[in-house]
């Protein structure tokens, strides 16, 4: 049996979004279908639309921050039941046998095609895999910008009832992406945390960090963000001034850098205290060098950090749940999504676009 469904789909990496009929498989035992309510817009999914990582499979249909209802569930499903509020992050599943896997960090899944994203199918597709084949049995998946999916009960997350159920969309990747690195590089009161960028992702690592009890510092180029940092609570702000740099020399514990498109590391290496961290998030494209003496003579780390693990990822809900943190957004019907793209691009758009999956009713063929 077939589920009919519709999203949007980019059709190569130059086309616009454009509505596409697609049939989901009915849930397998361990499985539940999704209604989706609304998914929230990532710069990746422009980055992947346009092919800008060389591996977009066609047609691309985007969506990775899922939030909606369980309609539908497998005889073996145990943690979900119908009508529960749930939400689908990057990942649909993993290979569930390698080191990371076991140790529950699925996104650094060493499995020969590594683990299964939401939309556009294995990190590592099958003609890049050590056997020749993909495990998972699919070159292609399609994400939320759907009114249906169907995912593994394991890789879908509980929506807190604290939490406004549109606004819960981007934490699923803009709010994990920035939790989990100050998780594992051990924020606390009283710690030191740059952020780089105040957009999506910058926006919720200001409030997470804030949250953890420290004090928070933004970079930005753009000057009409500087009152907007102030309001979601970093402390200081620094346009660029290299004074302003000089003075904060030895400073941060850790410098999130949120900034989608490959930049200069090196003003921001002496910032940093003994052993602190300077760890991308945003960018995936090769950056820039960096001074090496400046980071032997404190033991710095440069770093970078993935998503989230699905853990993580519940954690990240809660925690945003119990302190009432939630992104600032604008909802969109997905008619809309070609010109979001464009002031995503622009840069000038600083809360997340939340497409509301109910438009999609009018793009159903009869």
């Amino acid at each position: 049996m077939t589920i009919n469904a519709v999203g949007y789909a980019a059709s190569s990496a130059r086309a616009k979004l454009k509505p596409l009929a697609l049939e989901r498989q009915d849930p397998l035992p361990n499985e539940v279908q999704i209604a989706v309510l609304y998914c929230g817009v990532c710069h990746s999914d422009i980055h992947q639309c346009e092919n800008d990582w060389g591996n977009t499979v066609y047609p691309c249909m985007p969506g990775h921050e899922v939030v909606g209802r369980v309609v539908n569930k497998g005889a073996l499903v145990t943690k979900h039941a119908i009508g529960d509020l749930v939400g689908v992050g990057c990942m649909i599943d993993s290979c569930h046998e390698c080191a990371p896997c076991l140790a529950g960090e699925e996104q650094y899944c060493q499995g020969p095609n590594s683990w299964l994203a939401t939309y556009n199918g294995p990190m590592k597709p099958a003609k890049q895999a050590k056997t020749g084949e993909n495990m998972y049995g699919r070159d292609n998946t399609f994400g939320g910008y759907s009114d249906q999916i169907v995912v593994r009960e394991d890789f879908v997350l509980k929506i807190p009832a604290a939490l406004p159920i549109e606004a819960a969309a981007p934490i699923l990747c803009a709010g994990v992406t920035t939790y989990s690195p100050m998780k594992h590089w051990g924020v606390k009161p009283g710690h030191k945390v740059g952020v780089v960028g105040l957009g999506g992702l910058g926006d919720m690592a200001v409030k997470i960090a804030r949250a953890m009890g420290a004090e928070v510092t933004v970079f930005t180029r753009h000057k009409d963000k500087v009152a907007v940092a102030h309001k979601v609570g970093a402390k200081s702000v620094v346009e660029g001034d290299d004074k302003a740099y000089t003075a904060l020399e030895g400073h941060f514990d850790l410098i999130l850098s949120t900034v989608p498109e490959k930049h200069e590391v090196d003003p921001f290496i002496p910032l940093l205290k003994h052993d602190g961290a300077f760890v991308a998030v945003g960018a995936l494209a090769p950056m820039p060098g960096w001074n090496h003496m400046q980071m032997v003579m404190g033991r710095k780390t440069i770093a970078g950090s993935l998503i989230g693990s699905i853990a993580e990822t519940q954690e990240v809900l809660d925690f945003c749940a119990t302190h009432g943190i939630a992104p600032d957004i604008q909802l969109i019907p997905i008619q809309e999504i070609n010109e979001a793209y464009k002031y995503v691009k622009s840069g000038e758009v600083r809360f997340r676009y939340v497409i509301d999956a109910a438009s999609l009713a009018q793009d159903r063929v009869a």
